[in-house]
């Protein structure tokens, strides 16, 4: 089973799509609000050099962006 973390903000649209679409595909995640959790965002921007949100990591290997394509090969989401 693979490790998903999606940082989100509350206000975030694309974070909404990208949350319903892991629940949509029975995909698990730890939804990490990133305006109430500074050092996770810190975390965040450190691995990625993006303060943007929605990102994922699946297995500690960064998506940002709601992508897809790359989410459904990572995830193996036909």
């Amino acid at each position: 089973m693979k490790t998903v973390v999606v940082f989100s903000t509350p206000t975030c649209s694309w974070c909404r799509k990208l949350k319903s679409y892991l629940k949509d595909n029975n995909i698990r995640f730890k939804d990490v609000d990133v305006s109430r959790d500074q050092r996770a965002a810190r975390d965040m921007v450190r691995k990625t050099g993006q303060q943007g949100v929605p990102q994922m990591w699946i297995n500690n290997r960064p998506i940002v962006g709601f992508d897809k394509a790359k989410i459904d090969k990572m995830l193996e989401i036909k």
